[in-house]
């Protein structure tokens, strides 16, 4: 009989259902797993779905039956690629599934810092407004999207989605591609340098890779706009996270809206922990990918990468 392993089930949630799994064959869920036991977990497996977990050649050596390795997400940089091609292993990712909600995600940070709502919520149920005079209050000044410049880096489905929004707010949107292979033309390419004096939102949206990692440094930040905002709903490691803190402590941009961080959770070592602005600063915990649909959209599209390759059919192969 089949046997799939689910690594991490509740990285996806206890209200999003896996029982479909059960329909394909004998099903082993965990919770999480971690490096440390990930290979006794899997070394009878014939799938494994996985969203965090290393799977290389030290966790992977004593899975001989494995055929497939599926992703609860649209990242692989967990797995050795290279040494599941030497053993023939086939890696499914899901794509797409979240490009509305992490869209969602990215403007509902950058409405957040960019109108200062936590300050005028406080402020309504502080009672001040009650006790005030004027029926509005605007202490902290706040601006429009209408007529800045969005600019993007990593113009995938995501990247896209994100601009056809600031778009429709009336932002002039501009984007840089790590890789210089973007066939994107509906939006203006820039350098890297351009992207970043220009903009004066700036939302990340790239894989993660060696050309990326700590793209965002001091450097770079200090090249960017005094008022200019940081969105990042990609991966933590695009950013130095110390830089960012310098940054923000030192007034050389406005603010920041992040999904995520360098290392997650977030740990109490993180200088962002010690920044307690909040308006200018969010940190939500690496959600921006997981509204209900989304979630259940990544367990159907997992549970079709299986049938697909149980039938010997190419899908969302890597």
């Amino acid at each position: 009989m089949l046997k799939i392993v689910i690594l991490e089930r509740e990285t996806i949630g206890l209200d999003v259902s896996v029982d479909r799994f059960s329909q394909l064959g004998e099903v082993v869920i965990y919770p999480y797993s971690t490096a440390e036991n990930v290979s006794e977990r899997i070394n009878d497996a014939d799938i494994i779905i996985a969203n965090k977990c290393p799977l290389n050649a030290e966790t992977l050596k004593n899975a001989i039956n494995v055929k497939l390795i599926c992703e609860f997400a649209t990242g692989y940089d967990n797995i050795d690629l290279e040494y599941c091609r030497k053993r023939g292993i086939k890696v499914a990712n899901v794509r797409n599934y979240s490009t509305a909600a992490v869209t969602q995600h990215t403007f509902a940070l950058c409405f957040y810092i960019l109108g200062k709502l936590r300050y005028y919520d406080e402020y309504v149920k502080s009672g001040a407004y009650g006790a005030q005079n004027n029926f509005s209050n605007f202490d902290l000044p706040f601006n429009e999207l209408a007529d800045k410049t969005w600019g993007i880096i990593g113009m995938g489905h995501i990247g896209s989605s994100v601009a056809k929004v600031a778009a429709a707010f009336g932002c002039r949107v501009i984007f840089f591609s790590p890789t210089g292979k973007s066939a994107c033309t509906e939006y203006q390419r820039v350098e890297f340098d351009g992207l970043l004096k220009e903009s004066d939102f700036l939302s990340l949206h790239c894989p993660l890779s060696d050309i990326t990692r700590g793209l965002i440094d001091l450097a770079a930040l200090k090249k960017m706009k005094p008022s200019a905002i940081l969105l990042n709903v990609a991966r933590g490691p695009l950013v130095v996270d110390e830089d960012l803190y310098t940054a923000l402590c030192e007034n050389i941009i406005s603010g920041a809206g992040l999904d995520v961080t360098g290392t997650e959770p977030m740990k109490e070592s993180n200088p962002l922990s010690r920044f307690m602005d909040s308006n200018r600063l969010i940190i939500t915990p690496h959600n921006a990918w997981a509204t209900t649909e989304a979630r259940n959209r990544v367990v159907y599209e997992t549970y079709e990468n299986i049938i697909a390759f149980l039938r010997g059919e190419e899908r969302n192969l890597i």
